[in-house]
């Protein structure tokens, strides 16, 4: 990275010269403008009004406008002589929690590097000192013409410089809060919570210029001469009539985004379930109690049936004790539990039915 601006930081008695690089990168697409007519790149030429003749960068310089229109000559040496101790060096002028710090005045990110190999041990003393008291250092610093505001803090092993508006340069809020009419209540706030929990934290890392991308495909798409990808189906947008619903609404979303099938925890509080489904849930408990009732009466039919069948003929009830002992004999060497089971069942019913007809016998002779 390319230093922007050599310097020392100030740090009591303490100098650490070092070097200024930028932080952060612009990865905005740029466009350039045309003519319409035939696609032509329209240019800026810096022209001198006197002369009528477009003047080369070196040739040009800075000055000061007064009210009148008089130009005050500015070079970038009567900038350098001047009698402030920013000029070369950003000066610490104190230590504070980052608290202190509103978020409003950040600005331009920048990294200080150490220049040299003098410079190393003091700069590593400020980072180690930086750390251990868990403040920023506020420091005053020239840079472009201007002096300006930083705020010093360390991001990994290195000391970092944001440089701050000054408190003048933030503007009040008077003229854009709301009405002081408005309410909000407690349900409404607690759903607002739940809503927050529901959406959790995100890795910042993750996160990534949806409008960028987009831009280059329709540009790659142009450049090979394709149709420009289609914009997606916007939205059913309009006005929030009801905050509650929108909000339960929200956190439902949330929710299903976060565990993929929309099974999340405490769903019931924010969406009670109608009275209708408990209904539907009992009679599905209910369900496997009928389909066992129908199995219950298939088989009794079946045992009736087989029950006359034995009265009707003798001979084939000693068939059938026969046949179910053969039966009852193969399923246990099988190991067919559900088989031996039924054939316990057919010799149950064969037992049962000449005890029956004796019964019968006995009540006709008695009459």
């Amino acid at each position: 990275m390319r230093s922007i601006w050599n310097g020392a930081i100030s740090f009591g008695l303490v100098s650490i010269p070092i070097k200024l690089v930028n932080a952060t990168e612009n990865h905005a697409i740029s466009f350039r403008q045309i003519h319409l007519d035939d696609g032509g790149r329209i240019r800026y030429r810096k022209v001198c009004e006197l002369e009528d003749t477009e003047v080369a960068t070196s040739e040009i310089g800075k000055a000061y406008e007064e009210a009148d229109g008089t130009m005050i000559p500015i070079t970038d040496e009567d900038l350098a002589s001047l009698p402030l101790p920013t000029a070369r060096t950003i000066e610490i002028v104190a230590f504070v929690p980052a608290d202190r710090i509103d978020p409003l005045q950040m600005d331009t990110a920048y990294y200080l590097s150490a220049n040299g190999v003098p410079a190393t041990k003091p700069y590593v003393l400020l980072r180690e000192a930086l750390k251990r008291s868990k403040k920023v250092a506020v420091a005053k610093f020239a840079l472009r013409g201007r002096e300006r505001l930083g705020m010093l803090r360390v991001v990994d092993d290195v000391i970092a410089m944001h440089g701050l508006l000054w408190p003048d340069e933030i503007r009040a809020t008077d003229d854009v809060a709301p009405d002081d009419g408005v309410t909000v209540r407690d349900k409404e706030l607690d759903l607002a919570d739940a809503l927050m929990d529901t959406l959790g934290e995100v890795d910042l890392d993750t996160l990534h210029d949806d409008y960028r991308e987009a831009v280059e495909e329709l540009i790659t798409a142009k450049a090979e001469g394709h149709e420009a990808p289609a914009a997606p189906a916007e939205k059913d947008g309009g006005k929030v009539l009801d905050l509650m619903a929108a909000l339960e609404k929200s956190v439902s979303a949330a929710k299903k985004s976060r565990d993929g099938d929309g099974a999340g925890d405490g769903d019931a509080e924010v969406h009670p379930l109608p009275a209708g489904r408990s209904g539907t849930r009992g009679s599905a408990r209910t369900a496997p109690k009928e389909v066992g009732g129908k199995k219950s009466t298939s088989t009794a039919k079946k045992t009736a049936g087989k029950k006359t069948a034995a009265k009707k003929t003798p001979a084939r009830k000693a068939a059938t004790k026969t046949a179910a002992k053969t039966s009852a004999a193969s399923a246990k060497s099988s190991g067919d539990t559900a088989a031996a089971s039924r054939t316990a069942a057919k010799k149950t019913a064969a037992k049962k039915t000449p005890a029956k007809k004796t019964t019968a016998a006995r009540k006709k002779a008695s009459a």
